[in-house]
């Protein structure tokens, strides 16, 4: 079984087939996926690429990780598994007003 991986840091232009056409490089690519915002249809700066096997995705975490796509360098980790429930804002510090 592969292993999927967050990619961060994707300039506007990067569609689901650069991802392809890039992560393939370091091995045999499952799917590859950019996500978009509902509402404008607008890339998010980020996607997730599902490598078919676990070298292959170290592989490419070691090999495309701070590499320039489209004049940015790409972050390329181990996607981690979202928790059911939890709200945005949680993340951002408690979504309060900072100022």
């Amino acid at each position: 079984m592969g292993r999927r991986l967050y990619v961060g840091n994707l300039a506007w232009t990067v569609t689901d087939q650069d991802l392809l056409d890039v992560f393939s490089e370091a091995g045999k690519v499952g799917s590859s996926q950019v996500i978009v915002d509902r509402a404008t249809k607008r890339s998010r700066g980020f996607g997730f690429v599902e490598m078919a096997t676990d070298e292959a995705a170290e592989a490419a975490i070691k090999k495309l990780n701070g590499r320039d796509l489209k004049g940015r360098p790409i972050r390329v980790n181990e996607a981690q598994a979202r928790t059911a429930g939890a709200p945005e804002q949680s993340r951002s510090g408690g979504g309060r007003d900072q100022r």
